[in-house]
């Protein structure tokens, strides 16, 4: 179908305006930008701060939202979720109100985790710190009041990436049991040579351009399967999946080739496009009602 017309209007006045000369002013037009397109706070969800402690010392902050309608005198269904934002942008405060809105959407409590970006930490830091909450949001599941067997990893672009990683992470180590994962329009390869890569380059909210530099960013001139989860050998024994891509989105083609891949491996999935939207819809909702969709689609 065609560009959603509201997010169309969006591309079309911003088209030509100054951009950040910096990585700090880069992060900070980030934020104040998403932050205007996003609806409402949602109402009913309490939120909760906690923190865990890394392998090298370090303190990760890990923001619980817990839906309106949960009940609290059972353990619950949880989603940990890593936020998008190409490994080097992106924070707990900007994706406050998405994650209230998956928290109530999906009937999930959900852990955002506040992992360490690149490039000042580089792949596999932020990976290991998703995976290392990873661990302590399922031996802490009493204290969380959630059910460790009910457990989910989710993330959107970068952060979906990252979801990704640490579902083969905890195959591969032996880790928690992950109930399922939710990828949101994830970066998957950094070959950047798909169909969708050539259609929507520019002039589509994510451009090319802006992926190589987080690639750059984050993985420097290496390759590495678990930062290219699309080209890991084998994708079997991973958890059963739900894919969101975008229609006008550069990594369109590439989370779609994955949901490919993880059928062929005998891995259950429910793989949808989401009709006229760019990536990063998940802070559209006050932009256009469709965006709403995301979170609609995102139920597992």
């Amino acid at each position: 179908m065609p560009l959603d017309k509201h997010i169309a209007d969006l591309l079309a006045a911003s088209s030509g305006a100054p951009q950040p000369t910096s990585l700090a002013e880069l992060r900070a037009a980030t934020e104040a930008d998403l932050m205007r397109l996003q609806g409402e706070a949602e109402t009913g969800v309490a939120i909760q701060h906690y923190v865990v402690i890394a392998d090298d010392g370090y303190a990760i902050g890990l923001r619980l939202y817990t839906p309106a309608a949960s009940n609290a005198e059972s353990a619950q269904p949880a989603m940990l979720f890593a936020h998008g934002g190409g490994w080097c942008l992106g924070s707990l405060s900007l994706y406050d109100r998405p994650c209230q809105a998956l928290a109530n959407a999906t009937g999930r409590k959900i852990l955002s985790v506040d992992y360490r970006l690149a490039p000042e930490f580089p792949f596999p830091r932020p990976l290991e710190d998703v995976y290392q909450a990873l661990c302590w949001v399922s031996e802490q599941a009493a204290l969380l009041g959630i059910n460790a067997t009910r457990l989910a990893v989710g993330g959107d672009s970068a952060g979906g990436n990252l979801a990704a990683a640490t579902a083969l992470l905890a195959r591969d180590r032996g880790g928690p049991h992950i109930e399922h994962q939710l990828l949101l329009y994830p970066a998957l390869s950094r070959d950047m040579s798909t169909k969708s890569y050539c259609e929507f380059a520019e002039g589509y909210f994510l451009t090319r351009d802006a992926m190589a530099f987080c690639w750059e960013n984050y993985l420097g001139d290496r390759r590495h399967p678990y930062a290219e989860p699309l080209h890991m050998a084998s994708l079997r024994g991973l958890p059963p999946a739900t894919i969101l891509s975008c229609e006008y989105d550069p990594l369109r083609d590439e989370a779609e080739a994955y949901a490919r891949r993880l059928e062929e491996a005998g891995v259950p999935v429910r793989c949808e496009r989401l009709p006229g939207m760019v990536h990063a819809c998940i802070h559209m909702s006050e932009l256009t009602p469709a965006a709403r969709r995301l979170f609609e689609r995102a139920r597992i």
